[in-house]
């Protein structure tokens, strides 16, 4: 065996889009990554920390709080296409439900049971306004790109969604 098959894979995603696609996306890769033994970092930054986010209200600053308005948790997310208020993500659910699809909220707890690394960005919070106690207790930790960075630097598989 060559020194490389030795090495523990890994894998490391960027969820910079907070569009329940993309985010699906994500979490559908994480998923098998990490059930195929590849060790599987996720980093989730600006809108796509709402994958990660409570069903609370954020921030402090009146521009804080406004951009609150926008900032939705896991079930609340639209499709990057044909949202159209909000009807677009209802349909989609219920087509994903008729095809046994899961839903965001179980691929995320899928990639909590499977170890996957889910890492907040700290720039991205304070930015928007969001607290550490505003995300899940499962995260696994809030960091700054340079983490990132050094994670991403001994991944294999390395992606931006």
């Amino acid at each position: 065996m060559s020194e490389h098959e030795h090495e523990a894979q890994k894998a490391s995603i960027v969820v910079f889009s907070g569009d329940m696609d993309k985010v699906m996306g994500a979490f559908i890769i994480a998923t098998t990554a990490a059930a195929s033994g590849i060790e599987t970092t996720m980093f989730f930054t600006f809108w796509g920390l709402q994958a990660l986010k409570k069903k609370v209200p954020t921030g402090r600053t009146l521009f804080e709080r406004m951009l609150s308005m926008f900032l939705r948790d896991i079930d609340s997310i639209g499709p990057s296409k044909l949202n159209m208020g909000g009807l677009g993500r209802w349909m989609f659910k219920k087509m994903m439900k008729q095809h046994e699809v899961a839903t965001l909220p179980e691929l995320r707890q899928m990639a909590i049971d499977l170890g996957v690394k889910l890492l907040a960005c700290q720039m991205s919070m304070d930015v928007m306004g969001i607290r550490r106690e505003d995300l899940i207790d499962e995260v696994t930790d809030v960091v700054g790109a340079a983490t990132y960075v050094a994670e991403a630097n001994q991944s294999h598989i390395t992606l931006f969604i």
